[in-house]
């Protein structure tokens, strides 16, 4: 094999991620206009600092939201209740390669497209590490739809009360209450108090395992009108009397939580008030905690939830009450959450079902650069008939010096020779008179052997160029993108590759 060095190459590592996504089919949406922008930035200037990768608020359009989720596939609903709810929410995924939630309304429930329009970019304003923040909705025609950041690790509910492994540990317990509240405390600073319908499955886990707060309960008509979901035994008793939310009504709610957080059940609040008021700690919490949890600790927040469930809506604390009484009791700051919730970190969100791969993506999925080597040596050049038409007149000298030097390339390629190959190939590509997607996919096997990833990424990307639906083209991008440490990316890529190669097979190129 050829030793080969190190290239200067102008184009960093964050240049070529940035322009691999350029080159891939990307979403149209539509923006909200300048003029919305200023004022949203005017309103809320701090709001765009408060959280990093979060895109802006966006309108979608139905025709894409409808393709990232497979044309609403009941495989795709991960609403709790899954078909029986009343407004659905499914997973999705961009041509961004980006998964997202998103709930779809019934037609009844926002029969007034500027109220919808209204609220959704009140909420969209929003951008805290605590909430699964909303990126964007869709308002064509009867269709009404809420986008939001795809929390792929479950609700509180599904850890707290279905739990199959291990049960949440006490301190995780408090780190969910204590962001929760800081969610809260958020919402009210930026003027948006209400939350309608708060319980155990509107707190979701991110990628890290962290709680967030869904973005869908900030939404006025969230459930056709209703603000709450659950048996009136949980709902706060102002609302049983004049069925209106009030900033008061959320923190019974949080109340509620506690209860949860506690107990590991979801227990009627006035059986619980009855244990509190008798302090029959051992009896309200949750067994499964064997005695593992600090007593003084539980104390408080037996004491919290019942200043969170007073009658009196003018005797429960405030919002920042629940920080200021909960932060002091968060402990192991320097174990992330998915250690304590006992799951492994989420690298990847959910991927497409696996396909069958060819030899080719076998070879890339596994890395083994000597088998994709073999693999395009035995290709030769057929799947480069019809991407170069020439003319007698094209035949010139220069034509077969260019020729030569393909050929020359292709000897040291099989050879095994990748420095000689990396020169003979420039020298066919540089001239342009001719191109090839082969030569590209084959240069960038020589510098992936060479330890070049980024110019491996930029030939596999101008193969694709040529050949728009290639499927070694995105193979070779997949294993770049791998060496790059993009490990998201190349998973999309290799499942993108077996995609073009499924289609082909069958007939549709």
């Amino acid at each position: 094999m050829g030793c080969c060095e190190s290239k200067d190459d102008d184009t960093t590592t964050t240049q070529l991620k940035d322009n691999h996504h350029h080159h891939r089919h990307h979403l149209t949406t539509n923006r909200p206009t300048q003029k919305q922008q200023k004022q949203q930035q005017q309103q809320h200037p701090s709001s765009s600092t408060t959280t990093e990768g979060v895109p802006p608020f966006t309108e979608f359009s139905f025709s894409d939201l409808k393709t990232a989720t497979n044309s609403f596939n009941s495989d795709f609903i991960v609403s709790e209740s899954g078909e029986k709810a009343p407004n659905l929410v499914y997973k999705g995924k961009l041509k961004t390669h980006k998964w997202i939630a998103v709930k779809k309304f019934t037609k009844q429930a926002w029969p007034d497209p500027k109220q919808f329009v209204e609220e959704a970019l009140g909420v969209g304003k929003l951008r805290h590490k605590r909430l699964a923040n909303l990126i964007g909705y869709c308002c064509d025609g009867d269709e009404r739809l809420l986008v939001a950041e795809y929390m792929p690790n479950d609700t509180l509910a599904k850890h707290l009360f279905h739990w199959e492994s291990q049960t949440i540990e006490w301190a995780m317990r408090l780190r969910v209450a204590y962001y929760i509240a800081e969610a809260l405390d958020y919402c009210s600073t930026e003027g948006l108090p209400l939350y309608h319908d708060l319980n155990a499955y509107r707190v979701l886990f991110d990628e890290d395992g962290d709680p967030r707060l869904s973005c869908f309960g900030l939404m006025k008509n969230s459930r056709d009108g209703k603000s709450y979901s659950t048996n009136l035994a949980y709902t706060p008793p102002e609302y049983l009397k004049n069925g209106r939310v009030t900033p008061e009504s959320v923190i019974y709610s949080f109340g509620t939580v506690l209860l949860d957080l506690l107990s590991g059940k979801h227990i009627p609040p006035s059986h619980a008030l009855d244990m509190i008021r008798n302090k029959n700690i051992v009896l309200l919490m949750d067994s499964h905690l064997e005695g593992k949890f600090s007593t003084d600790e539980a104390t408080v927040v037996m004491g919290l939830a019942s200043q969170c469930l007073q009658y009196e809506p003018r005797e429960r604390p405030k919002t920042n009450d629940l920080v200021a009484t909960l932060a002091p009791m968060q402990t192991k700051l320097d174990v992330a959450s998915y250690v304590m919730l006992g799951i492994s970190k989420h690298e990847e969100v959910p991927s497409t079902p696996p396909r069958r791969l060819s030899p080719m993506g076998e070879a890339c999925s596994r890395m083994d650069l000597t088998a994709i080597h073999q693999i395009l040596v035995m290709a030769h050049y057929r799947d480069d008939e019809g991407t170069n038409e020439l003319s007698f007149q094209e035949w010139t000298q220069q034509m077969r010096d260019m020729l030569d030097a393909r050929k020359r390339g292709d000897y040291a390629f099989r050879d095994k020779d990748f420095k000689a190959a990396i020169d003979c190939y420039s020298q066919f590509i540089d001239v342009g008179t001719m191109v090839s997607p082969t030569v590209f996919a084959r240069r960038s096997l020589c510098y992936l052997l060479c330890d070049q990833p980024d110019a491996a990424l930029r030939d596999a990307m101008q193969a694709q160029c040529v050949y728009a639906d290639w499927p070694t083209a995105f193979y070779m991008q997949s294993v770049a993108l791998a060496k790059l440490d993009m490990h998201k990316d190349a998973a999309d890529m290799l499942n993108e590759a077996a995609l073009l190669e499924e289609k082909k097979q069958q007939g549709g190129k």
